[in-house]
């Protein structure tokens, strides 16, 4: 299909409207940019009136305003349901400034009310101690994506339209934003959008031309080459292009009809059940060229602005040592002649008000953009449907995360009518044993389905594609307007969206600050095939850190558990799915091991967090000699194994285990809500006993939760140590220390037993370490005996 060449152009009633809005959103950008002290300009603009801190971004914000002015236009006209994702970092003074004109700021916040002090307040808080964020941070109305960090906007976008098939998610890509990996590849999501039973994505690039101080790759190439770019990636563009306001108005509302009308087209050819000669759409999408920081000085110092890197960030500087850049800021700012936009009260006048969509139609205050707004919770299946049948500690095998797959299989049945849970993964679902969901859903996939193909269909609820960015992206998208989600990965390569977990993280935190920010559900991630169970592919896939860039995030925020058994994890998983505002990390194994407790023991165990397993301990329920501790399923089954080592050659050695799920709780409680208070601390670790804890991940960060204990000196820990290769998955944690016979010795390194005591035990596990060192090398697996292993009562 061709562009359209309209003969239909806006009246000039309409022009002049959309105008006078643009111009009113680009003045008031301005003055947050320069924290204006006299915001209508009613008097001669003197130095105290200004306060730049040369924070703001001025550059990209006329194009972000123009495009909303656009889409204001159009969702009133058809009265069209659309939410606006600010791509460009630094577009946050823009976005403001157009939900200010909107009405949704000052609703919001009613000491930034329409008028004189109102815009003051909105001038100077922008940048500002006390104020808000350069960026589209929680504090902006309609924005679910904060922009700082760049790369995210497009799979954002995607998220959101997913399940929502009367949206339209207007997303802005800035030409320095469409450089990075992660929106590259996500330009590919169109592969997975369903026109019948989603909404609609409609990329605007925004080419001004310009980074910060070079030019963009995408603005340099020649159109030809942009255009065969983006049909190759199964769009069709449309441009825009120029810098006379008057044309390029009637251009941008030419052609963002005409995508609107495509995209409707396209929509209901799918939803009447038509056929089409290709399953996937071919989808619109604008291409924006503008000059960067249009509207602005032409020059300063008689260096080009206007249309050049220079016009990044603040066009006019050093205004206290420069009497004509002050002069010339004033010429600028009059040149929107805000006499015409503003009554005498400062409030914006009727013909700006009139251009604005009403209620909920307002992109600023549509609910999917405060997605809690919408949110409904999960149905769930009973835990005991699942439960894995446990008459004793260590009597029967499972494979813990297949487990919870069938749990998550029903969650997706249950759920099935609302639409409202995806699980998302990079090619990995069935690989971490999550195989069952495919039992009542597919991939979603919009491509070619060939004969031999499985578990492909248009209507599936599993997204997975190979970029953890791009799932990462499309699940927030999802939560952030009103879903449920669960993230599968390898636990080494969770480690490519640490950026995105923290980008995420902060987002949760800015929003409990914001009463009218409903609570979104958590953000959950299941981490398996992890540092222990992989030893086939060797040291590339060992990596248990994660955890670590989790725990750097504010306490209120982040949980991360570490189930031992199946019975656990499905506690676990119950458990997150009914949280909100949170990001939950989960780490559990899909190897087929031994399970430890009965589901009503688990859901004892895991309420608490952390217990005493009895079963197990010799303690009797009195002072231990030691405290065996364990965090993690292969870090328990070795230390069940030590301990079954100690009972029988030391069987008066008084020894307590303690296991470890929610890894908080190690914390004080004053630093995290599910810490345990000191008294609560020691009387599971004692005082003065030695503490020999195994844990999944680096050793450190257990010392890290626990320096302030009273035991702490005695806390010794074994984890992985950076000791990876391609092995035996036994010898794994005997080439970090973490196996049954250095546990053993590191008891008998510390219990207070005379010189010589125990020596013989001693010997036996250092030959034990040399025997399966020559055996895995001879034979290429663990001994009999470390497979064969069973707890003994």
């Amino acid at each position: 299909m061709n562009e359209r060449s309209s003969t239909n152009r806006l009246s000039a009633q309409e022009l002049h409207d959309i105008d006078a809005y643009w111009r009113a959103a680009n003045y008031l950008t301005i003055g947050q940019i320069y924290l204006l002290d006299n915001p209508l300009l009613r008097e001669p603009l003197r130095l105290e009136h200004v306060k730049s801190r040369l924070l703001g971004h001025w550059g990209t914000s006329p194009g972000l305003s123009f495009i909303y002015a656009h889409l204001n236009r159009a969702i009133r006209q058809r009265d069209a349901n659309v939410i606006y994702v600010c791509g460009p970092g630094h577009g946050g003074p823009a976005m403001v400034a157009n939900t200010y004109l909107e009405g949704t700021y000052s609703e919001i916040n009613p000491d930034v009310a329409p008028g004189d002090a109102g815009m003051k307040k909105l001038f100077r808080q922008f940048s500002f101690p006390g104020g808000i964020p350069s960026h589209a941070a929680p504090d902006v109305p309609g924005s679910i994506h904060e922009g700082g960090e760049l790369g995210y906007a497009l799979s954002h976008a995607y998220g959101a339209a997913f399940d929502n098939p009367d949206l339209i998610v207007a997303c802005v890509v800035g030409d320095g934003e469409a450089e990075t990996g992660p929106l590259a590849t996500s330009w590919h999501s169109n592969k997975f959008l369903n026109p019948a039973l989603d909404g609609a994505v409609l990329p605007i690039l925004h080419l001004n031309g310009y980074k910060i101080a070079n030019p963009t790759i995408l603005a340099r190439i020649p159109e030809e080459e942009l255009r065969a770019l983006f049909v190759g990636y199964g769009y069709e563009p449309l441009f825009v292009e120029g810098d006379d306001p008057a044309l390029m108005h009637e251009r941008m509302a030419v052609v963002l009809d005409d995508v609107l009308d495509r995209i409707k087209a396209i929509q209901d050819a799918a939803r009447s059940g038509a056929k089409t000669a290709q399953p996937r759409p071919k989808w619109p999408m604008i291409v924006l060229r503008s000059p960067k920081g249009w509207t602005g000085p032409k020059e300063v110092d008689g260096l080009k602005t206007e249309g050049f890197w220079r016009a990044h960030q603040v066009p006019l500087s050093g205004l206290a040592e420069n009497p004509a850049h002050l002069r010339m800021l004033e010429e600028w700012m009059r040149s929107y002649r805000p006499e015409e936009l503003f009554d005498a009260s400062g409030a914006p006048v009727a013909s700006i008000r009139s251009t604005v969509p009403q209620g909920d139609r307002r992109m600023s205050a549509n609910p999917h953009a405060n997605g809690g707004l919408l949110r409904r919770s999960l149905e769930l299946p009973g835990l005991h449907e699942h439960a894995v049948p446990v008459e004793r500690p260590g009597g029967v095998k499972a494979e813990s995360t297949r487990v919870m797959g069938s749990f998550l299989r029903d969650v997706i049945t249950l759920n099935r009518a609302s639409r409202n849970f995806r699980i998302v993964g990079p090619d990995e679902t069935a690989s971490n044993r999550w195989q069952d969901v495919f039992e009542v859903t597919e991939r979603a996939w919009m491509e070619e389905i060939l004969p031999e193909d499985v578990h492909l269909a248009r209507k599936g609820r599993v997204l997975e594609i190979l970029s953890e960015h791009t799932c990462q992206g499309w699940l927030e998208g999802y939560l952030l307007t009103g879903r449920h989600g669960f993230f599968s990965c390898y636990e080494a390569f969770t480690h490519i969206v640490d950026s995105m977990f923290n980008q995420h993280a902060k987002w949760l935190d800015a929003c409990r600050k914001l009463a009218w920010r409903r609570p979104i559900a958590s953000l959950n991630y299941l981490l398996s095939s992890h540092v222990w169970q992989q030893e086939h592919n060797g040291f590339s896939h060992q990596d248990p850190g994660f955890i670590d860039v989790a725990l750097n995030k504010k306490a209120d925020v982040v949980r991360v558990y570490l189930p031992a058994d199946a019975n656990s994890l499905l506690c676990v998983t119950d458990h997150v799915l009914k949280t909100w505002n949170r990001i939950n990390v989960i780490v559990a194994g899909k190897a087929n091991s031994w399970q430890w407790l009965s589901m009503e023991e688990a859901k004892v165990h895991c309420n608490a967090g952390i217990g005493i397993w009895e079963w197990a301990s010799t303690d009797g329920g009195a002072e231990p000699d030691v405290v065996m501790a364990c965090a993690g399923d292969v870090p328990t089954l070795e230390t069940l194994a030590a301990v079954q080592i100690l009972k029988h050659h030391i069987p008066e050695l008084k020894i307590r285990v303690v296991n470890v799920v929610d890894l908080m709780t190690l914390q004080p409680k004053e630093h995290h809500p599910h810490g345990l208070s000191d008294r609560e601390f020691d009387a599971l670790f004692t005082s003065n006993k030695p503490v020999i804890f195994a844990y999944h991940g680096y050793p450190w960060t257990i010392h890290r939760l626990t320096y302030r204990r009273t035991n702490h000196d005695n806390i010794h820990v074994r984890g992985y140590n950076e000791e990876g290769t391609t092995t035996t998955p036994f010898d794994m944690t005997v080439l970090n220390g973490l196996d049954r016979y250095h546990l053993v010795l590191g008891v008998l390194d510390r219990i207070p037993e005379p010189a010589g005591a125990h020596i013989h035990l001693r010997q036996a596990m250092e030959g034990k370490l040399i025997e399966h060192a020559a055996y895995i090398r001879k034979h290429g697996q663990d001994m009999p005996e470390i497979l064969g292993w069973k707890w003994e009562q």
